[in-house]
C-alpha cells in the first residue's frame, strides 16, 4: 500500500507541475488509487464512475460500486488549492450530498474525511498540499494507517435492510428530493440536448400539453422524480412477491403492459442511456429499495391504529419528509379508514334502499367513480364491500367473472398527480389477486391519469413513445362528457388558492349548466359576494363536477368528505341552494375539527380533526332519485 500511495503523490505532483491543472485534473489519479486499494485488499472487482457537472450542484464527482453492482459509496473532491475542508463541511452543497448519501467522503485529494450518515466519522492527511505547491514538490508520505482504516471502514459500508415504513419513507423521500432539485430540474433546463435530455424535454413537453397546461419546468421535475420512485417503489413489491433481484434494469418487467404512460417512462428508465447524474441517483433509489422488506413494512400500517392500508399510509408518510407544500398544495391528506367506509357503506345501503339494487354496490348496473382518485381509497372499499355482498349471495364460484365483468368494466377513478397514479394502481392489483383475480397483459383497472377540472380538447401527440398519455387523456375525457355515472364518492383536495381555474371550470361554477344553478346566483339573481374567492376552492370544484355529472345521468349518489365551510358561510348560499335543488335528499355529518372555531366536543374534551389539519370537515351524502 506504501508503494501504491506514493505513486499517487507522485501523479499529482506532475499534474499540479503543468501549470495548467484544475479540479478534474486530479480524479483520474483519484480514481485509480480506489482501484488498487480494492485490488490490493481482494475486494471484489469494484468501478469509480466519475461524473460530470452542470452546475456547482448536481452530483458529487465519484461513485463507487462493489462486484454485485451495488453501490459503496460517494467522493465528493475539492481542488488540492482548497484547504480549509472545514468550511467546505458547511456549504449547503455538502449538506446536501452528507443528508441525502449515508457514505460518503469528503477530499482535496490529500486529505480526507469519511462521513457515515451526515456524521464524520475517520480522517486521514496522507501529504501536505502546500509542499507540492510551494516547494514544487512531492509531500513525504503519512498516516499510512490512518488512510487504510478510513477506506476500509469506506468499503464495508452495506445498505441496511429498512425494516419500517417511516425509514424507508424517509430514505426515499430524501433521494426523490435530490433528483428533483439537483438531477431532473437541471437537466431540463440544459439548452445542449443530449439524447437522454430530449426524452425529459419530450415528457416536460407532452405533459404540458396534454395534462397539465400551466406546468412549470420546476412542478414537472416534481412530479416527474415522484412518479420514478414511486413506480421503482411499485414494481420492488412485484419482483419481490417473485423472489427476484431488483435494479431500475429490472424494473421495466413488473411495470403492467396496459399502464402505458408508466411503461414509456421506465422504457427509458430502464433500457435508455441515462445522463449519469440521472443514473446515479435512480440505481441509488433502487438500491434503497432492493435492501428493504416491502412485503413486512405493506403489513406494519395493520398494528398502527389508524387504519389497514399500508399503502396510503406510506404514501403520506412519504409526503410529509419529501415537501409538505406538495400535499398542502394539493390537499392530500390520508382519509381515515372509519370515514372511508362509513361512506362507502352508507352508499351501499342506499342504492339497496333507494334505488331498488339488491346487490347494491354489486349490482352491475351501477357504475362508480372516484375524481380524485389519489391511492384509491374510495374504490378499493368499494370493492371489498361489493365482493363481500357479491360472495355472501353467490358464492365465490363465479367470482371472477363478476370482477371481469363488473370492476373492471364499471368502476372508475381520475387522478392529476403521478405518484399516486402509479402506487394506486398496484393496489388495485393487489386487492384483486386478494380476491382469486390476477388481471391478464390486456386487462387494467380503469383509473385515468387526468386533470378532472379540465375539459379542453385533446389530439394525438406526435411525440415518439407518448401516445399513451393522449390515450389515456381521450379515455378519461369518454367517461367525463359521455359516461353515465350512479355513483361518485371521494375526498377531493381542498386549497383555498385552486390550481385549476380554466375556461370549462369557471362556466361549471358561474352558468347554469344542464340544469345545474349557478353557484354565483341565489334565487336566480347574482350572489353579490364582493370577493367570492372560497367558491374557487378545489373541494367546491369538485362537489360541482359530482352534482353535474349526477345531473347529466339524471339519477345518482354523491358520497364525499370536504372542506365543511360551506354549510353555513354567506359565501357559498348560491352553493346550498343549487345542490338542494339538484339532490331530492341531502345527508350532511359534519365532523367540525376547525381550530379556527375553538369548538369542544359534546363533552367538553378537544374538538379534535379526523385530518392532520386546521379546516373542519364534513361527510356529505346526497340522492338524485329522478330527473
Amino acid at each position: 500500500m506504501r508503494d501504491i500511495l506514493k505513486n499517487y503523490l507522485k501523479n499529482l505532483n506532475e499534474a499540479y507541475q503543468r501549470g495548467d491543472a484544475r479540479e478534474e485534473s486530479y480524479y483520474e489519479h483519484l480514481a485509480n488509487l480506489i482501484k488498487q486499494y480494492a485490488e490490493n485488499k481482494n475486494i471484489n472487482k469494484i468501478d469509480v464512475t466519475i461524473l460530470p457537472k452542470k452546475t456547482e450542484a448536481g452530483n458529487p464527482d465519484f461513485r463507487v460500486w462493489d462486484g454485485k453492482n451495488h453501490i459503496t459509496g460517494y467522493i465528493e473532491a475539492k481542488a488540492p488549492s482548497v484547504s480549509n475542508l472545514d468550511y467546505i463541511e458547511t456549504t449547503e452543497q455538502l449538506q446536501r450530498y452528507l443528508s441525502t448519501f449515508p457514505n460518503v467522503i469528503l477530499t482535496n485529494f490529500y486529505e480526507f474525511r469519511l462521513y457515515r450518515n451526515g456524521e464524520m466519522i475517520a480522517q486521514a492527511t496522507i501529504g501536505r498540499p502546500f509542499i507540492a505547491q510551494k516547494l514544487k514538490a512531492i509531500p513525504p508520505l503519512e498516516n499510512i494507517q490512518e488512510f487504510e482504516n478510513l477506506l476500509e471502514i469506506f468499503f464495508s459500508f452495506s445498505l441496511p435492510k429498512v425494516q419500517n415504513a417511516h425509514s424507508l419513507a424517509v430514505e426515499l423521500a430524501k433521494r426523490t428530493r435530490f433528483l428533483r432539485d439537483e438531477v431532473i430540474s437541471v437537466e431540463i433546463e440544459e439548452k445542449e440536448k443530449t439524447e437522454g435530455h430530449k426524452a425529459l424535454i419530450g415528457f416536460y413537453d407532452a405533459f404540458k400539453k396534454y395534462l397539465i397546461g400551466t406546468l412549470t419546468k420546476k412542478q414537472f421535475a416534481d412530479l416527474y422524480s415522484q412518479t420514478i420512485t414511486y413506480g421503482l417503489f411499485a414494481a420492488r413489491i412485484r419482483a419481490q412477491a417473485d423472489n427476484n433481484d431488483f435494479s431500475r434494469k429490472i424494473a421495466f418487467d413488473y411495470i403492467p403492459h396496459t399502464i402505458g404512460i408508466l411503461r414509456d417512462i421506465f422504457r427509458f428508465i430502464s433500457f435508455e442511456e441515462l445522463p449519469k447524474s440521472l443514473a446515479v441517483i435512480v440505481d441509488d433509489i433502487a438500491e434503497i429499495l432492493h435492501y428493504a422488506d416491502v412485503k413486512n413494512i405493506l403489513h406494519q400500517y395493520y398494528k398502527s391504529g389508524r387504519g389497514s392500508d399500508p399503502i396510503v399510509h406510506f404514501y403520506e408518510t412519504f409526503l410529509e419528509n419529501y415537501d409538505p407544500e406538495v400535499r398542502e398544495r394539493r390537499g392530500v391528506y390520508y382519509t381515515p379508514e372509519s370515514v372511508v367506509r362509513y361512506i362507502v357503506r352508507s352508499v351501499h345501503e342506499l342504492l339497496k334502499i333507494r334505488f331498488g339494487l339488491p346487490d347494491g354496490l354489486a349490482s352491475y348496473d351501477v357504475k362508480l367513480l372516484d375524481p380524485a382518485g389519489g391511492t384509491l381509497t374510495f374504490p378499493a372499499e368499494a370493492i371489498r364491500k361489493a365482493a363481500e355482498e357479491y360472495i355472501n349471495k353467490y358464492g365465490e364460484g363465479a367470482l371472477s367473472r363478476w370482477i371481469k365483468n363488473h370492476i373492471l368494466e364499471n368502476f372508475y377513478a381520475f387522478e392529476l398527480m403521478m405518484a399516486p397514479y402509479a402506487i394506486g394502481h398496484l393496489k388495485i392489483g393487489l386487492i384483486l389477486e386478494e380476491l382469486g383475480y390476477k388481471m391478464s397483459e390486456d386487462e387494467r383497472f380503469k383509473y385515468y391519469l387526468t386533470n378532472t377540472l379540465e375539459m379542453e380538447e385533446i389530439g394525438m401527440t406526435n411525440i415518439p413513445g407518448l401516445s399513451s398519455l393522449s390515450e389515456e387523456s381521450h379515455l378519461a375525457k369518454e367517461v367525463k362528457e359521455k359516461q353515465p355515472i350512479l355513483v361518485i364518492i371521494g375526498n377531493p383536495p381542498y386549497s383555498g388558492i385552486s390550481a385549476n381555474i380554466n375556461k370549462w371550470t369557471e362556466h361549471l361554477l358561474k352558468d347554469d349548466i344542464d340544469g345545474c344553478q349557478s353557484y354565483y346566483k341565489v334565487d336566480d339573481k347574482p350572489l353579490g359576494e364582493k370577493n367570492p374567492k372560497w367558491l374557487q376552492d378545489d373541494y367546491v370544484k369538485f362537489l360541482r363536477f359530482a352534482q353535474w355529472k349526477i345531473q347529466k345521468s339524471g339519477f345518482g349518489i354523491v358520497g364525499m368528505i370536504t372542506n365543511h365551510s360551506y354549510l353555513d358561510n354567506p359565501t357559498f348560499r348560491g352553493m346550498r341552494q343549487s345542490l338542494m335543488k339538484t339532490f331530492d335528499e341531502i345527508y350532511i355529518l359534519n365532523l367540525h375539527g376547525n381550530s379556527l372555531k375553538k369548538e369542544t366536543a359534546p363533552d367538553g374534551s378537544k374538538d379534535e380533526n379526523v385530518f392532520d389539519i386546521r379546516q373542519g370537515v364534513a361527510i356529505i351524502i346526497m340522492v338524485k332519485l329522478s330527473q
